[in-house]
C-alpha cells in the first residue's frame, strides 16, 4: 500500500495546492465565503471528472511507453505534463476562442477573465469541430488496434478473432471512420455537417501524418542504433492522444463553470493523477500482470470516440462517459483476475 500511494506524493501535495488556489480565486472572484466553497467543490469535480474519464489515456499511454526508449519516457512523464497541464488545459481552451472569436490572444484572457459567460458561449459554438477531430482521432487508436494481425492476445474472442481477421483489408480502419463520419454529418444541418466533415478529416490526417512521422523517425533510430527504440515520433503520437482524450474533459468542463482558471486547476490536478498512474502502470509492469487490461482501455477509447461523435446531436453528460469506461476497464481487470486464477489452478 505504501509503495502505491509513493507514486501519488506529489499529485496529493499538488491537489492540496490546487483546491487552496480554487477557493481564493472564488473568494477573490465573488467576495464571499459561499462563493469560495463553491469554486473549491467545482474543483474538486473537475479533478475527479477528468481521473475518471483519462484512466483508459493511463493505460493506453503505459502500453505505448513500455516500449520506449527510458530517455524519452522520462522525457514525456516531464515535458509531457506540462503539455498536458498547460497546454491542453490552458492554452487550448484560448485558442479555440482566438479563432473562433477572431481575436487576438489577450483579448482572449481578458475576455475568459471578465467574461465568463461569453467566453463558455464560444466554447460551447466550438463543441462540433472539436468533437468530431478527437473522436475521429481516437476511434483510428481504437481500431488500428483491435484490426491487426499481429495481435495475439484476445478478450472477447468472438469480437476481435473477427476484426483480426479483417486486417488484412488495406485501409479498413479508415473507411470505417470515414463512414461514421459521412453518417453521422448527414444527420447534422448543413452548415454544421461541413464543419464536422472538416474537423473529422482534420483528425483523420492528423493520426496518418502522426502515424508517418513516428516510423520516419523512429525507423531512422533504429538504423542508427539497434536499442533505439520509440523516439521522438512516439512521444509526438502520445503527445496527440494525450491531447484527444483531453477535448472531452475540456469541453465538458464548461457545463460545470465558465471560468477558465478554475477549469485549469481542476483538470490540471486530474492531469497529474493520470500521469502517476501512468508511471506505476509501467514501472510495475501491471499491463503484463493483467492481460486483458490493455484491451478494455482500447474499447473504452472506442466507447469515447462514439460518444464524441454522439455529442455533436445530443448532451451526453460526462458521468455517463466516465461510467462507461470505468466498467469496461472493471470487466476487463476482473477477466485478467479470473484467467490469472484458473492459471494458477492448473
Amino acid at each position: 500500500m505504501k509503495q502505491t500511494l509513493a507514486y501519488f506524493r506529489w499529485p496529493f501535495v499538488f491537489t492540496a495546492l490546487g483546491l487552496v488556489l480554487a477557493y481564493w480565486l472564488g473568494y477573490h472572484t465573488t467576495g464571499t465565503i459561499s462563493g469560495a466553497m463553491s469554486f473549491f467543490l467545482i474543483g474538486c469535480i473537475l479533478a475527479v471528472l477528468e481521473i475518471s474519464l483519462s484512466f483508459d489515456n493511463a493505460i493506453v499511454n503505459a502500453n505505448i511507453l513500455k516500449t520506449m526508449d527510458p530517455k524519452w519516457q522520462h522525457r514525456f512523464l516531464t515535458w509531457g505534463i506540462l503539455i498536458a497541464v498547460f497546454g491542453m488545459r490552458i492554452v487550448f481552451p484560448l485558442a479555440i476562442v482566438v479563432l473562433a472569436a477572431k481575436i487576438g490572444p489577450i483579448s482572449a484572457i481578458v475576455l475568459a477573465a471578465t467574461e465568463p459567460l461569453e467566453y463558455g458561449r464560444i466554447m460551447d459554438d466550438a463543441h462540433i469541430g472539436i468533437s468530431a477531430f478527437g473522436g475521429t482521432f481516437l476511434m483510428m487508436v481504437s481500431l488500428t488496434y483491435f484490426i491487426d494481425q499481429s495481435k495475439e492476445v484476445d478478450w472477447i474472442k468472438s469480437v476481435e478473432c473477427r476484426l483480426r481477421s479483417l486486417a488484412s483489408i488495406r485501409g479498413l480502419e479508415i473507411a470505417v471512420v470515414l463512414f461514421a463520419a459521412l453518417m453521422l454529418a448527414s444527420a447534422l444541418p448543413l452548415g454544421k455537417s461541413a464543419t464536422f466533415l472538416f474537423a473529422a478529416v482534420c483528425g483523420l490526417v492528423t493520426f496518418l501524418a502522426v502515424e508517418l512521422v513516428a516510423h520516419f523517425l523512429d525507423s531512422e533510430k533504429e538504423v542508427k542504433s539497434a536499442a533505439a527504440k520509440g523516439g521522438f515520433g512516439a512521444f509526438l503520437y502520445l503527445e496527440v492522444l494525450d491531447a484527444s482524450f483531453s477535448f472531452d474533459g475540456v469541453i465538458g468542463a464548461f457545463a460545470l463553470t465558465q471560468n477558465l482558471f478554475l477549469i485549469a486547476i481542476g483538470l490540471g490536478i486530474g492531469a497529474f493523477y493520470v500521469r502517476s498512474m501512468t508511471i506505476m502502470l509501467v514501472e510495475r509492469n501491471t499491463l503484463s500482470e493483467f492481460r486483458y487490461l490493455e484491451h478494455g482501455a482500447f474499447y473504452s477509447v472506442l466507447a469515447l470516440s462514439i460518444i464524441m461523435y454522439a455529442q455533436s446531436l445530443l448532451h451526453i453528460p460526462e458521468l455517463f462517459t466516465g461510467l462507461i469506461g470505468a466498467a469496461l476497464i472493471s470487466l476487463s481487470l476482473y477477466s485478467s483476475i479470473r484467467h490469472n486464477n484458473a492459471e494458477q489452478n492448473t
